[in-house]
């Protein structure tokens, strides 16, 4: 028992310290490319949606007062270098998104979701759901506003997050930022998943979306860290606006 409580007082240590995780492979080349994508990418994105923008925050404003964006610490990582090696550092930073929930809303039922849903436990999760269902995220969430849920179908409130990738927390393509207590809830194999800078879309998003059990999530992830490449990042992209318009796993 006291190994299992060490275990886990270490990994909420790594991220309130910002340990060093992960060696980062020295892919000079591919890096730049990924950050120039980045930088070209969301400027485009935020300037050609620009009016989508302000129509968003007009409806969220209208339809339930409070701030149009909601900021939400994030866990991410970063390469720096150490003993002259580069490496994956972990930290923590401020996830911009259109404002889905009523103000102040509680997280107390998102995190006991998670918890069913790192664990496994089926029962649970349709407990907390309301009804049995293969979408592996909460969707009948009465915290969540009727444009909110347009928003999220379409995974429209994800768009400020564009202003992340521009000043270098996000990337266009990696692995979803996770939330610090979902983090705290993993099992020591999960936290490779954080081995790569976290991306608005992903080879899980594309894959499977939130149709696969946490460890198939986590395995997808894992295995973007290991393959990423140029073309890996365009065949994601390309292959995101038509995931999303399927809807698949976001009822």
């Amino acid at each position: 028992m006291t190994s299992v409580q060490e275990e886990n007082s270490n990994e909420t240590n790594d991220i309130n310290d910002h340990t060093y995780i992960g060696l980062a492979r020295d892919r000079a080349l591919f890096y730049f490319l990924k950050r120039l994508v980045d930088i070209v990418f969301s400027l485009v994105v935020l300037i050609v949606l620009s009016p989508l923008f302000l129509l968003i925050g007009l409806v969220i404003a209208l339809y339930s007062p409070g701030p149009v964006f909601f900021l939400q610490e994030r866990v991410g990582a970063r390469r720096v270098k150490r003993a002259g090696q580069l490496v994956w550092k972990r930290e923590t930073f401020k996830c911009y998104k259109f404002r889905t929930m009523t103000v102040n809303a509680d997280t107390a039922i998102h995190e006991a979701y998670v918890r069913a849903l790192i664990e496994n436990d089926h029962d649970k999760m349709a407990e907390l759901q309301g009804e049995k269902t293969e979408v592996r995220k909460l969707v009948k969430d009465s915290r969540v506003t009727a444009p909110g849920k347009i928003l999220r179908k379409l995974s429209l409130d994800e768009l400020p997050q564009f202003i992340n990738v521009l000043i270098g927390e996000m990337s266009v393509v990696g692995p979803r930022p996770a939330i610090p207590y979902e983090v705290d809830m993993y099992k020591p194999w999960h936290l490779r998943r954080l081995e790569a800078q976290p991306g608005i879309t992903g080879l899980q998003q594309v894959t499977a979306r939130s149709t696969a059990d946490f460890d198939q999530q986590v395995r997808l992830d894992i295995d973007y860290v290991e393959r990423q490449s140029f073309w890996l990042d365009t065949t994601i992209i390309l292959k995101t606006p038509f995931v999303i318009l399927s809807a698949r796993g976001a009822e």
